[in-house]
């Protein structure tokens, strides 16, 4: 199995201190909504504290809590990638303090310094590939609970 990867620990010092530049820092109370599977993915955020919950819609009234992320985690990734949209919801489990990053800004900054564009995408698809795993395992544990024989 992948081992959890932090962005911005997982950066070069220098091209973190590239892409803090554009941190700006927010809040979320808990229970905010922070994004809805489907919207535009215009930005990211690096959590400081607090926990957030990733859900997918499985009715219009249900949604499915698929994974928690914590301090030091990457909360969103489809702003990388066509035709960016969100693929999951996001809500606030607790209250959250972040570092938010427009996603323009920091496309722009990746078009300007390459080497630190390629090391942002390495690191987000090693990211991916964590959570892939890690959504694997849950997806075979519930069918294991839950298949009938």
């Amino acid at each position: 199995m992948t081992k959890a990867i932090k962005l911005l620990t997982a950066l070069p010092q220098t091209q973190r201190e590239r892409l803090m530049e554009l941190a700006q820092e927010v809040s979320f109370a808990e229970d905010s909504r922070i994004f809805e599977a489907g919207g535009t993915a215009d930005r990211f955020w690096v959590i400081r504290s607090g926990a957030v919950s990733l859900d997918q819609r499985v009715t219009p009234e249900q949604r499915v809590a698929v994974g928690t992320l914590g301090a030091g985690d990457l909360l969103g990734w489809s702003w990388l990638f066509p035709p960016y949209r969100w693929d999951f919801g996001a809500e606030a489990f607790s209250a959250v303090r972040a570092y938010e990053f427009d996603a323009s800004a920091v496309l722009a900054l990746c078009v300007e310094d390459p080497l630190l564009g390629l090391s942002l995408v390495r690191i987000v698809a090693e990211i991916l590939a964590h959570r892939l795993e890690l959504t694997r395992g849950k997806l075979m544990e519930h069918y294991a609970l839950h298949r009938h024989v």
